[in-house]
């Protein structure tokens, strides 16, 4: 029984008490292999990102770094460069023999929203430790865009495990000649699955897309509302590279596309911090199902958030810049990514977050 739950033993942890809530848990919130966090009430602006340490609890801390609060009960701006606080409708009994991992949603990564759960005692983000008992709470520092966010909008998802279950390099190098793992460039495994970056132009002539530094409010809760030319710079390119810019936000995509198959789960992990100044992707989980041919996901590729760190870096067309590190789910879900659910990224290729007009 060992490896990621999946969602009907994510059901069995709500039923135990394992995962419980004051608000009763919502429709949607049970992933294939793992939970939507919720907003709660309130949010703390607080002057710094900080973990609680061991010993000591979260809300002591806040009230030691809290700046002011914002009631979140009638929608509220979280503004752009400003760091805050926010208690999570769901709480935690965690069985000894269970570890939880945390990570930011697809669409959240998508918007430059660094958000990271903390915990009681927490000495990690997103990590939470077999046993823990006690409240959740989402640091979220706006990088791009200032948002709108009302109670119960769910930007952080929390997966669950037992035990060890991460695939090992000979391992993975089974699964790809048994189901093929990518696509559109060789298999390059080396703690985990490497893929690399696309900068072809495609149809549109289009590789990417840089955030603009001054921009209007994004209201979480408008599904494809928003003009991207307002708040993106389209990318183009005919050399096969790119000069990033330090302190800029880009959304590019892989040239492999990537399968989980319905018995794993991955995530994206970023590249060893020598082959430059950048990171890769902020929202790591990969259900089972993505990509999967049989879920509606043949030719799925992963879209990659990219933010440059210390000095212009050039990004060269299939430079490797992440690896997919693969894990065995404890049972297979009952339902996969894409298959049955709302999935808005099964079968993409280079995409904006689910706010914007394609």
């Amino acid at each position: 029984m060992t490896g990621v739950l999946a969602s009907q033993q994510i059901e069995t942890l709500i039923s135990s008490g394992a995962l419980h809530s004051d608000t009763p848990f919502a429709d949607g919130q049970v992933q294939p292999a793992s939970l939507d966090l919720r907003l709660g009430t309130t949010a703390y602006r607080v002057r710094a990102s900080f973990l609680a340490g061991q010993g000591r609890t979260v809300k002591s801390r806040i009230a030691e770094f809290e700046m002011h609060r914002v009631d979140l009960s009638q929608g509220a701006v979280l503004e752009k460069g400003c760091v805050y606080l926010v208690p999570l409708m769901e709480q935690l009994t965690l069985p000894g023999d269970i570890t939880a991992i945390a990570n930011a949603k697809s669409s959240t990564g998508r918007l430059d929203l660094l958000t990271r759960v903390i915990t009681d005692g927490g000495v990690e983000f997103d990590r939470i430790p077999q046993g823990y008992a006690g409240p959740l709470y989402a640091e979220i520092c706006p990088r791009s865009f200032s948002v709108l966010v009302r109670p119960g909008m769910r930007l952080n998802q929390i997966r669950f495990r037992r035990g060890q279950a991460v695939l090992s390099d000979t391992q993975l190098h089974d699964l790809h000649d048994r189901v093929q793992l990518v696509n559109g460039g060789k298999a390059v495994i080396d703690n985990g699955l490497g893929f690399s970056v696309d900068l072809e132009p495609g149809d549109a002539g289009i590789v990417g897309y840089r955030a603009k530094p001054h921009t209007g409010v994004i209201d979480l809760d408008r599904i494809g509302q928003y003009d991207p030319l307002e708040f993106w710079e389209r990318l183009r390119t005919d050399k096969k590279q790119l000069i990033l810019d330090p302190g800029a936000f880009y959304i590019l995509v892989s040239r492999e596309a990537v399968h989980i198959p319905p018995g794993f789960a991955a995530e994206m992990a970023p590249y060893l911090a020598m082959v430059g100044e950048f990171r890769v992707h902020y929202a790591g989980f990969f259900d089972p199902g993505f990509g999967h041919a049989e879920a509606g996901g043949a030719g799925a590729r992963g879209v990659l958030e990219v933010r440059c760190h210390e000095a212009p870096f050039v990004l060269e067309h299939g430079q490797t810049v992440g690896r997919l590190v693969y894990e065995h789910m404890s049972e297979i879900p009952e339902q996969l990514y894409g298959q049955g659910i709302a999935s808005n990224y099964q079968g993409q290729g280079l995409k904006l977050s689910k706010h914007f007009r394609t």
